[in-house]
């Protein structure tokens, strides 16, 4: 029987209306929809009769599953853990602890499109997007493996985003559904390399995320280098779509800036940087964060020392924009995403 409908990417709205187009009672589904938060297949699910799974499956739904294949514990807790989905592709999370509590990094994609330089994720280009359940599956997983409440996600791992949009909107509601994970949005972060049109839409849906924009440059041709999105979306659209977002929502956007030795750590692109963020988005409170770019053997670029680091910092908040140096989780176990993955290709 061919596999049609993917249980795990359902609302318990939907699973309720799947289960009564079957002549089930509606309780059923919530005993499904139970199981399926707690990563469990239909093998693991002892109170939902066999006739039932058996109409399921008759009708070609099934529960998508997730295999851990490998997993790192850096020495400071981070943990990476590297899965497969159903079909073999290999994608990556990264549990990391906080004072507040615990919060996943996640893949949106199969590998990616973007071909940032600085990035291991695109090495191999993108194979597939994920479906809404691959993604619940990576926090329901990473939860369970710890033994621990997830209580934020960022989705900053493998791919873009705002390039599977209908599917990362569609977990994004899945994983903040009070029956469901219930967790807070204000507790959840999007980074995009800057898809102009994805901005303006996400905007409009009443989602009161943090959005980061992977900024990376403070001119077109630095940032053209760097991200090829820059060729079809430039500095002046994307902060201009940044300042739109800003005044729909009144959510903080932040900005992240990755430092690459001789590349963009200059005194010259910090000053740059400060005037188009002014100019573009005036409008808003302004923060950066910067991070050392982690090197990539293939793509042979340099983090920055500590010294261009404290003296891009101290220029920005010269310029009244707060600046913060990311804390570098899980440097010992790669945790860069797109490494592990690429090791396995």
């Amino acid at each position: 029987m061919e596999r049609t409908t993917d249980l795990a990417s359902l609302s318990l709205a939907e699973l309720t209306d799947t289960i009564v187009s079957l002549g089930e009672p509606k309780y059923r589904a919530k005993q499904l929809f139970d199981w399926i938060l707690k990563g469990r297949g239909f093998s693991e699910m002892p109170n939902l009769p066999k006739a039932l799974i058996a109409k399921l499956e008759e009708a070609g739904a099934y529960v998508a599953g997730l295999r851990m294949v490998r997993k790192l514990v850096s020495s400071d807790g981070t943990v990476k853990y590297l899965f497969e989905t159903d079909d073999g592709e290999k994608i990556e999370s990264v549990l990391m602890q906080y004072e507040h509590g615990y919060t996943v990094c996640i893949s949106t994609e199969a590998g990616c499109a973007m071909g940032c330089r600085f990035c291991a994720s695109t090495l191999n280009g993108l194979s597939r997007r994920l479906a809404p359940s691959e993604m619940l599956l990576q926090v329901i997983r990473a939860g369970n493996d710890a033994g621990v409440r997830i209580g934020g996600i960022v989705l900053m791992g493998i791919g873009e985003p705002l390039d599977n949009y209908d599917n990362v909107l569609k977990f994004l509601r899945l994983v903040g559904a009070p029956e469901g994970l219930n967790i807070g949005y204000r507790h959840i972060s999007l980074s995009t390399c800057g898809l102009v049109d994805k901005i303006d839409r996400l905007a409009d849906e009443d989602l009161p995320i943090t959005l980061s924009i992977s900024l990376h440059a403070a001119d077109d041709e630095t940032r053209s280098a760097l991200m090829p999105v820059n060729k079809k979306w430039g500095i002046a659209e994307l902060l201009s779509a940044c300042s739109r977002y800003f005044e729909k929502t009144g959510r903080r956007i932040s900005f992240e800036y990755t430092l690459v030795a001789g590349k963009n750590d200059g005194k010259t692109q910090a000053e740059k940087l400060a005037n188009v963020l002014h100019t573009y988005c005036q409008n808003m409170p302004l923060h950066v964060n910067l991070i050392p770019v982690n090197p990539v053997t293939e793509r042979g670029l340099l983090p920055s020392n500590r010294e261009a680091v404290a003296a891009f910092a101290s220029m920005l908040e010269h310029r009244h924009i707060t600046a913060t140096v990311r804390r570098k989780l899980g440097a010992d176990i790669d945790a860069s995403c797109g490494q592990l993955r690429a090791g396995k290709k």
